[in-house]
């Protein structure tokens, strides 16, 4: 018995010392495209410091206080939200996405039907937009500095699914 706890030590003593994983974040490891009527491409290429954010509409949850005091909590089948993709001026997919604008724009019948993916191949994170559509076209800015275009989805369901942050390549 004494010579298994010895051999278990000594195991313990001269195994190699794990180093924890530093956790990493690039924006390199994001893949992000659209695809509806009028084109279908990657977002990827000349994306402003600010990249892109996927925000809910509201809370997916109503909180209501009764006379006495009690909460009654509702859920909302709510799944909306706004994709908001900040380009550089020069990025050519402004040129893309202007095109598809004034294409989704004419009519109701192209109105509504983009998808927008985004996925960290690295930290797993995986959301998919759909039913998106343009929410306004954005402003153009001409100053000293060249600045970034930023365009606003508004998505009918977001479906997110959060990875393990990046132990490993998928």
């Amino acid at each position: 018995m004494y010579i298994f706890f010895i051999c278990l030590f000594l195991l313990l003593l001269l195994a190699p010392a794990r180093q924890a994983q530093a956790a990493t974040y690039s924006f390199l490891d994001v893949m992000a495209s659209i695809a509806g009527p009028g084109g279908s491409f990657s977002l990827r290429g000349a994306n402003a410091e600010e990249g892109i954010t996927v925000e809910p509409t509201g809370d997916k949850n109503i909180m209501t206080i009764g006379a006495d005091g009690a909460a009654m909590h509702s859920l909302r089948a709510d799944e909306s939200g706004t994709v908001t993709i900040r380009l550089l001026k020069t990025s050519t997919i402004n040129a893309q996405l202007q095109q598809m604008y004034n294409l989704q724009t004419q009519s109701s019948a192209t109105h509504g039907q983009n998808t927008i993916s985004l996925k960290n191949i690295y930290s797993g994170d995986d959301i998919t937009c759909t039913e998106c559509a343009f929410a306004s076209e954005p402003a153009s800015a001409y100053a000293t500095e060249g600045g970034f275009v930023e365009w606003s989805f508004h998505a009918g369901h977001i479906k997110k699914i959060l990875g393990t942050g990046g132990t490993s390549v998928r």
